[in-house]
């Protein structure tokens, strides 16, 4: 399988590096500066190439530009499509409806949403195939995919939803991790005590969820002892509505998505 990756910014280059890691190494990229391709080619022993020549041949094209580049990156790689191949989009808030337009009349089109954990193996991506994608070419994305993290399939009508969720997900659990470290150096603790404390913390919680198969209420319970530590503090945020806060901040992400396309 051979794949062009257009435009290896930070979620590019997490691609890049997780096809490197299982072995991949029929990648072609393509970027506006000759001084990252020389970069990206040392690290990964890929090749780099005009946009034509890679998605020339291509099975898989991955396009990482911005959102509002992508129109114009879709119209510029299209006469090199071949006939077998499958554009993929990262970016944000871009529907299949766009990508269409902007694609030749029947060209298979990918919607998908990475996030950056993808940067050390644990991303989470869904993807959205359009209607003119087959078995094998969806197959080819997933494998793209999951080379980072693990990959799902949903309608193109969660796609914002995802966005919510898995897409900016992360900086709300970054987010957290900054109010845990500055509260505990508020109670006393060095930085980078209260650093590593609240980092193994996200980390082994996070690990529970996915191995253990078990609710996430259950788990809350099973931390919370009546009248004890855990249950002042839950009291704390419940009292400032934390989860409604959630919920809103979620919904404006989602909005936002759904304005970007």
């Amino acid at each position: 399988m051979r794949i062009a990756l257009v435009g290896v910014g930070k979620m590019g280059e997490a691609v890049l590096a997780g096809l490197a890691a299982v072995g991949v190494h029929q990648v072609v990229v393509v970027n506006r500066r000759a001084e990252r391709d020389a970069e990206l080619v040392q690290r990964y022993g890929v090749t780099a190439a005009t946009l034509s020549e890679a998605v020339a041949g291509s099975d898989v094209v991955v396009v990482a530009v911005k959102p509002k580049d992508v129109p114009g990156m879709l119209d510029e790689l299209s006469p090199a499509l071949t006939q077998q191949a499958v554009v993929v989009s990262l970016a944000a808030g871009i529907t299949l409806q766009t990508m269409q337009q902007h694609l030749p009349a029947g060209a298979a089109a990918v919607r998908a949403m990475p996030n950056t954990p993808s940067l050390v193996g644990q991303g989470m991506s869904a993807a959205s195939p359009g209607e003119h994608v087959d078995d094998e070419q969806l197959q080819r994305v997933l494998e793209v995919l999951a080379a980072c993290g693990k990959a799902i399939v949903v309608p193109e009508d969660q796609q914002d939803g995802v966005t919510a969720v898995s897409g900016s997900g992360p900086a709300y659990i970054f987010a957290i991790a900054e109010a845990m470290i500055e509260a505990g150096v508020q109670l006393g603790l060095p930085r980078d005590v209260a650093t590593v404390l609240a980092n193994q913390t996200i980390l082994g919680a996070g690990t529970m969820l996915t191995e253990s198969g078990t609710h996430p209420s259950i788990l809350r319970e099973n931390v919370t002892s009546p009248g004890g530590t855990t249950a002042q503090a839950l009291k704390v945020l419940d009292q400032r509505a934390v989860r409604a806060a959630f919920a809103e901040a979620m919904q404006a992400c989602h909005d936002r998505s759904a304005a970007m396309g």
